[in-house]
């Protein structure tokens, strides 16, 4: 009866918990497929815009194209391997790498094609258990699940102006990719 009883308990609990396992791990799944096919997009879209005008911006207060593309490598970074990976967070002010200074198109691609990667493989090695897990969010309380959405819309947000920035200044964007 006691053998029963331990049978019965583990079935039911491998019963609701192997979905949610299973939905977590899709989740993760599905949003390295995303990320990967941003990384190639925005790279794409990095390697389009001609190196003459990646100091071109919109209005006075703007972000250059330079300036936003590396912003986007910047929050990647800090998104991944500070608030989802636990290394101590760089400072924007004072951070060197992810500022445009001296560096050209191809240094600044390649930068950002190595923080893609990067992020990839924290979120790939990502124990889907703590997706629930909570951290403060510039003062809003979000899950980690939350955060790589976040992370998603960023990258999205700030690829937008680049596009915007390309179509001023007379060139075609490269084709949207679908499911980014």
């Amino acid at each position: 009866m006691k053998q029963l009883l331990i049978l019965t308990s583990i079935f039911l609990f491998t019963s609701f918990t192997t979905p949610l396992v299973a939905q977590q791990d899709d989740f993760i799944k599905e949003y390295l497929e995303r990320l990967e096919n941003s990384k190639k997009y925005l790279i794409l879209v990095a390697e389009t815009m001609p190196e003459d005008k990646y100091d071109y911006k919109a209005s006075p207060e703007s972000l250059t194209f330079a300036q936003n593309l590396l912003h986007i490598g910047y929050a990647m970074d800090w998104h991944s391997q500070s608030l989802l990976g636990g290394r101590k967070a760089r400072v924007w002010k004072t951070d060197t790498e992810f500022k445009v200074a001296n560096k050209s198109k191809k240094e600044m691609i390649a930068l950002i094609n190595k923080t893609f990667d990067e992020a990839i493989k924290l979120i790939t090695a990502f124990d889907v258990d703590k997706l629930s897990d909570r951290l403060d969010y510039f003062g809003l309380n979000r899950t980690k699940r939350q955060i790589l959405l976040l992370l998603s819309d960023h990258i999205t947000h700030h690829r937008g102006q680049m596009l915007v920035y390309m179509r001023l200044n007379g060139l075609v964007p490269p084709r949207y990719v679908l499911f980014q």
